[in-house]
């Protein structure tokens, strides 16, 4: 099993690495093209935006080749298609918010009906489990789905923040599923996983700062999806979290800033769907840190949030409690870190020194 892992993981890390620069010329063809057109970017050039094009083929391959014959794959596979799309379609055209949310709630909405289905979570606070109505796992399942979709997008704001995460938390994601037995649903996720993270790896170098491109919403879209439906099949023993906590934590970073940015704009009363410049992200590159280490940092989290996740289906619930409190410490002093507070200016000061060693908007 390890060996086959570790073939599909070297197999989507080298296709993505090869078919980026290819979607790169596409997108420059095609004119699918990220212009910086409004402050809430925090690029300064325009970059071609069909990166996701790699991660898609290279994790569709390895689902064709590795886990199509298995229970619910091929479906989770269709909706994937469909996302990815989506994303496409939104990267060229823009399309209205209320359009892809739509989109996005009609596929969660078949998966539910094809058998994907949150029914469960494991009782922390007495014995057994504790089961959804009817009514409640299709609402649960479904804002699952959407949430996590556009989790990833919501995240893909700093030049290789979304690809270096998703391929933390699909490792992670990975360990968690098949360390927990060989039963088919979990078997055909963890090798899912793998190629997620494999396809994210080969693209990260064209991705990091200063990105060359970037995965745009059809990747994004795509990963998001993915992530949400292949956690559902790779259930876990009754003994530990079942289906919920355990991605929840290990997904922690995008899916509370998608919460944080809901309740922020309902607050401010902006819509829901509208992006803004107030993500972790952005708050960091605000205090001073700087492009890249901002993302490093955010690696960081995930990645202490992941071996939480793993330490709690391991039912060592206190050291992973533990592990989580380090990584709310972590966050909180690196955003009150005073001594960063003067350095505001680089943000600004960063792109320009990006423009004087080339990287000019064409």
């Amino acid at each position: 099993m390890v060996t086959r892992n570790i073939l599909i993981f070297a197999f989507t890390f080298i296709v993505s690495l090869v078919l980026t620069p290819v979607s790169m010329r596409l997108a420059n063809k095609y004119k699918i093209i990220d212009v910086p057109e409004d402050g809430r970017r925090m690029h300064r050039r325009s970059i071609p935006c069909l990166g996701g094009l790699a991660i898609f083929v290279s994790v569709s391959l390895a689902i064709l080749i590795f886990c199509i014959k298995y229970n619910n794959i091929p479906a989770i596979f269709i909706g994937g298609i469909v996302m990815f799309a989506l994303g496409v379609i939104d990267d060229k055209v823009k399309l209205p918010a209320y359009v892809k949310f739509l989109v996005q709630l009609l596929v969660a909405i078949v998966m539910y009906a094809m058998g994907l289905r949150i029914q469960f979570i494991h009782n922390y606070f007495g014995e057994g489990i504790l089961k959804f109505s009817t009514v409640g796992d299709f609402v649960i399942t479904v804002l699952w789905i959407v949430g996590i979709t556009n989790s990833i997008n919501l995240i893909d704001g700093l030049d290789g923040l979304a690809s270096g995460t998703v391929c933390i938390n699909s490792l992670c994601l990975a360990y968690v599923i098949s360390s927990d037995g060989q039963v088919m649903g979990r078997v055909a996720a963890t090798m899912a996983f793998i190629a997620i993270a494999g396809a994210c790896l080969g693209f990260l170098p064209f991705n990091f700062a200063p990105a060359k491109t970037f995965m745009g919403d059809g990747g994004a879209l795509f990963l998001g999806f993915m992530i949400a439906t292949l956690s559902t099949v790779g259930r876990l023993k009754a003994s530990a979290a079942i289906t919920m906590l355990v991605p929840v934590l290990v997904l922690a970073l995008p899916l509370f800033d998608t919460i944080f940015a809901i309740i922020r704009r309902l607050f401010s009363k902006n819509p829901i769907m509208e992006a803004d410049k107030k993500h972790l992200h952005h708050i960091l590159m605000e205090s001073g840190y700087g492009h890249k280490r901002a993302v490093l940092m955010l690696y960081g989290l995930s990645g202490i949030l992941g071996v939480s996740a793993i330490l709690l289906s391991k039912n060592l619930n206190v050291e992973a409690l533990i592990l989580f409190m380090v990584a709310v410490v972590y966050i909180y002093v690196f955003l009150t870190d005073p001594s960063h507070k003067p350095k505001k200016r680089a943000v600004r000061d960063e792109f320009e020194d990006w423009n004087r060693k080339g990287y000019t908007k064409k």
